[in-house]
């Protein structure tokens, strides 16, 4: 069980909730701040103190006066006008990933809610129901509002609910498990929607997606490095070293763990001189990526234990600062850069999967045809991956440097970092293709060259996939092949960790 201190929480921790279901509970310090700090908010209705989102409207209306009698009506109006979300729902995964992040930034104390509200939000991962937000309608900033009032209606009895996979209403999904909904209090609802845990649990998703993608990426060009007759000198640890990017070195070594004990790569001068940069520059390239995955993942652990809406309370109630941390220019930045990383891991995948199929650049089979002119063999395969990564190219597009006034222009600068994550998400999806497209090309290609020549990881990697694709024999409809490598990439991990005899896993840094 993962205990949540509204601090700490690590991307690994949150893999165990969001993909491996694991339970959650809150610690019984960090339900105490909690308290603590809703002692503060009631005091605030009590003496009818003026203070934004407790005792006052919203955005433009932050200077009208709500009085005491209609705070709770306030929160309930506040969600009901706010769950404006359209589209698509978020993957359930990140729905869950939702509640987990906003129960741990509410433990941190200074956001007012009782402690029920934290427990309710835990008690939902737990049963696993996960509220159904639509992908659309968020800025950035006032955080994300729309998406995270269509969670906050969940709490209410409202909304729909994924319950066992399906779709279903609110308070069906309660009725079944004998929930009561709750009643939103002062501030309560405010302090559910005013943040930034759509696109920071989108992030987490594609960064976690992301990073088994960089790692899977090395194994794949291993195997083109071998149907290539690639040229390993160009790995070698001195030349890494001598630019000085760890992330570089550490690749370097993982593509000659990979192709350990292979005869089918060659030494310089051997059949040439130097290889093309998709295979030369894999170090450097693909440590680049690692270098933005280092980034991302540095801004991520940050928001995800942070207070991010507004306002908040410190010092038992007797400081209570309107501030602007639900702004998503920390998060939008990281998932646009993401997005490059990601492209680029799909950009070069696609020139190899093109030094794989083109007669003019290698001495395979044209396209890896088994009859070249009557069949195509792997031709629009090629095309597939050259489309996606058009699209990438589209989606890079960052939506960090674009921001549109809202509220009557009380909200004038906005991140859009919802819509960037989002896009991050799509191009690893994306890149999952390509990926998968390189590793089929590939597979076929060594098997040209002689599995018995492959250095046993790279031929352990051919082996399973064969387990479920089988060569290119005769033309065949291969998109069903790209989906299912691409299911597999997405779904496996311990073909990527295999040890070596070394015991270097190749999913770690390379000695």
């Amino acid at each position: 069980m993962v205990i949540l201190e509204g601090q700490g929480l690590t991307l690994e921790q949150a893999y165990r909730v969001v993909i491996g279901m694991e339970e959650v509970s809150a610690s019984k310090n960090s339900l105490d701040k909690a308290a603590k700090s809703r002692e503060a908010v009631e005091n605030i209705v009590m003496n009818q103190r003026i203070v934004y989102g407790i005792t006052t409207g919203f955005g433009k209306f932050s200077e009208v006066w709500i009085d005491r009698q209609n705070v709770e009506e306030l929160q309930s109006n506040l969600i009901h006008s706010h769950a404006c979300g359209i589209g698509e729902p978020f993957p359930e995964a990140v729905s869950r990933a939702m509640l987990l992040l906003r129960a741990n930034a509410l433990l941190k104390g200074y956001s007012g809610v009782r402690p029920a509200v934290i427990e309710f939000l835990l008690k939902l991962i737990n049963l696993h129901i996960h509220p159904v937000v639509p992908q659309q309608g968020s800025l950035g900033a006032s955080g994300d509002l729309a998406p995270l009032s269509h969670l906050a209606l969940v709490l209410m009895g409202e909304g729909e609910v994924f319950e066992q996979g399906r779709k279903v209403r609110t308070n069906e999904a309660f009725e079944d498990y004998g929930i009561q909904p709750l009643t939103l209090q002062a501030k309560e609802g405010l302090a559910l929607i005013n943040g930034t845990q759509a696109m920071t649990a989108m992030g987490v998703a594609a960064y976690l997606e992301a990073e088994e993608l960089a790692r899977q990426s090395e194994g794949i060009a291993a195997i083109t490095m071998e149907s290539l007759r690639g040229i390993i000198d160009a790995f070698d640890e001195d030349i890494h070293l001598a630019r000085g990017y760890s992330q570089q070195v550490e690749v370097a070594g993982r593509i000659r763990s990979w192709l350990s004990g292979s005869s089918l790569t060659t030494r310089q001068g051997e059949f040439r001189v130097q290889d093309a940069y998709s295979l030369r520059c894999i170090p450097q390239v693909h440590g680049a990526a690692w270098q933005v995955l280092d980034y991302v993942k540095e801004k991520l652990l940050i928001e995800m234990n942070a207070a991010t809406d507004n306002p908040l309370i410190f010092d038992n109630g007797n400081k209570v600062i309107s501030g602007g941390n639900f702004h998503g220019q920390p998060i939008a930045f990281a998932m646009d850069f993401l997005k490059l990383g990601a492209a680029e891991l799909a950009s070069i995948s696609e020139r190899r999967i093109e030094r794989l199929v083109n007669p003019q650049l290698n001495d395979l089979p044209p396209f890896l045809s088994p009859e070249p002119g009557l069949q195509s063999g792997a031709m629009i395969m090629q095309y597939a991956a050259a489309s996606l990564v058009s699209e990438n190219k589209t989606l890079a597009h960052p939506a960090s440097v674009d921001s549109i006034p809202s509220s009557a222009n009380q909200e004038d600068h906005v991140s859009m970092g919802t819509i960037a994550s989002r896009h991050a998400y799509q191009i690893i999806q994306n890149t999952r293709r390509v990926l998968a497209i390189e590793l089929i090309c590939a597979i076929q290609a060594a098997e040209y060259r002689g599995t018995e020549k492959m250095a046993p990881r790279t031929r352990q990697l051919l082996e399973k996939v064969r387990s479920f694709i089988p060569p290119i024999q005769k033309d065949r409809i291969f998109s069903y092949d790209i989906e299912k490598a691409a299911a597999w990439l997405k779904e496996e991990t311990s073909a990527f960790i295999l040890k070596d005899e070394g015991g270097l896993e190749a999913g770690a840094g390379a000695e």
